[in-house]
């Protein structure tokens, strides 16, 4: 795609240059996240003769290989985006390409697992998307016409799915990375992979009042503890490998913080609605714990850089003379962080003094990142430089991670004055299905664990993509760091 295409999608023109924000101003927010969301709608290849819906796609590169781009789980994100700045703004311009995109990709089962991702499919993949359609039923999200899956639906059979993987056999429990044996990282449990089932479970739990999805959702936790992924001072590590079942990867990176984060403060209000004071009072400190120990690695290591966020694992850190190593998907890792503090604002009163001073300094930093490009108003990756660091726009280096990123903690701002995520029995009118995904057609508890395709299905999608190579996308590096 070249970089003129995608310009020649948005009418840049009469806009003034930079991005200019007052964080004490709701009409000033409201202004930098439209420009942000407008230029992640130019990333988007809508138009294109190959576009496929809810796809960034592959991204023409300046040595015209033409062979990187970005994986399926960052559009999911990028419709999660695209949902709050709908509902923080109430500007619906961009719901037609989140509802077409966010039905076209359920795939056959209607669990967000589509053919065309067999051979790359990994647990978290699957749970960004079903985090955007429960972002849409707690959001009250316009629901799809009812000839189709609706988003409630759609978040219980991901769920339903993934507790059907759930591994004691190795390490005593956890999600593997990876949904099939063949992928590489299937050997290795990550946070993220069990930091979105456990998130989805907190939220599935307060929107429907199901305790089943509590119980999970506590269950997955405590693993993860025990497992060392949450370690004793609340830091959250990147993952462990099978056999050995002991973190291997300490690497921290801001969106496992985010998720944990949000998820235990689902289960604090679940609990408070609920009425079990002495639950709600554990997953508080939970929450405190979790919130704090974002604090060095993500907001204040020093340099007078009080509160603004930063992905300090590849970043680059002051004087800035090493060059960033952040990959296409951690660009976008900050996105997660600003969002999923938002929503524990939202839902722990104890935590909006610290949270909103982070928020609101890592936005004016982010809208001082955002002076590159020819128009002036293109975002780069670091919000610390306080200025345009110079990161390459549209290319695999980046383009939809540090707009996503800034449109969100743009528009987290506007928390304050936002309604709370709705539930079943107060204000959701989203249609859910609690056996959706679990294998009621007669899926044997072999298939449920699905270490190889099995529907019919997802094995056509496996042969015809073994048959091509995978081309591009498929063959794009795993960002998976062994130390």
């Amino acid at each position: 795609m070249k970089l003129s295409s995608l310009l020649s999608l948005l009418p840049l023109a009469g806009i003034a240059s930079a991005i200019t924000i007052n964080v004490d101003d709701t009409n000033s927010i409201k202004d930098a996240a439209k420009i942000a969301a407008l230029k992640l709608r130019a990333l988007y290849p809508k138009g294109e003769s190959w576009f496929l819906p809810g796809e960034f796609g592959l991204i023409q590169t300046a040595d015209g290989k033409n062979n990187q781009g970005y994986y399926w789980w960052e559009a999911g994100a990028a419709m999660g985006a695209w949902i709050d700045y709908w509902f923080y703004t109430n500007d619906d311009q961009f719901n037609g390409i989140v509802t077409e995109a966010m039905l076209f990709q359920v795939g056959p089962d209607k669990d967000y697992q589509p053919p065309n991702q067999t051979l790359a499919l990994g647990n978290d993949d699957q749970a960004f998307w079903a985090i955007a359609a429960m972002s849409a039923a707690e959001r009250a999200y316009p629901d799809p016409p009812k000839d189709q899956p609706q988003w409630l639906a759609l978040a219980q059979a991901v769920f339903n799915r993934q507790a059907g993987r759930w591994d004691a056999a190795a390490c005593g429990g956890g999600l593997r990375w990876q949904v099939f044996s063949s992928n590489k990282g299937y050997d290795y449990k990550n946070s993220v992979s069990n930091g979105l089932f456990f998130h989805l479970g907190a939220r599935l739990a307060r929107y429907t009042g199901n305790q089943t999805y509590a119980d999970w959702a506590q269950k997955t936790y405590d693993w993860s503890k025990s497992n060392g992924l949450i370690s004793k001072d609340y830091r959250i590590y990147d993952g462990s490998h099978i056999p050995e079942c002991v973190v291997s990867s300490k690497i921290q990176w801001s969106y496992n913080a985010g998720i944990f984060l949000s998820g235990a403060a689902y289960m604090y209000d679940n609990f408070k609605t609920t009425g079990d004071t002495a639950k709600a009072a554990n997953w508080e400190q939970e929450v405190d714990k979790l919130l704090k120990a974002t604090d060095e690695p993500f907001f204040n290591r020093g340099a007078g850089l009080t509160n603004i966020m930063c992905e300090s694992a590849c970043e680059s850190s002051p004087p800035y003379t090493n060059a960033p190593t952040c990959n296409t998907d951690q660009r976008s890792f900050k996105a997660y962080l600003a969002r999923f503090m938002a929503l524990t604002y939202q839902l722990v009163p104890s935590t909006q003094d610290w949270i909103m001073a982070r928020l609101s300094a890592s936005a004016t930093a982010a809208a001082k990142s955002c002076t590159g490009g020819d128009d002036g108003q293109t975002c780069g990756l670091s919000w610390i430089m306080q200025k345009y660091d110079g990161s390459p726009f549209g290319i695999a280096k980046g383009g939809v991670g540090e707009h996503m990123a800034a449109l969100e903690v743009f528009q987290s701002l506007l928390v304050p004055g936002a309604k709370a995520p709705v539930t079943q029995k107060n204000g959701g009118t989203s249609v859910g299905d609690a056996s959706a995904g679990s294998g009621t057609s007669g899926l044997s508890a072999e298939d449920l664990m699905q270490t190889s395709p099995t529907t019919q299905g997802d094995r056509a999608g496996a042969g015809i993509l073994t048959t091509i190579c995978l081309g591009g996308l498929v063959g794009l590096t795993y960002w998976l760091i062994r130390e």
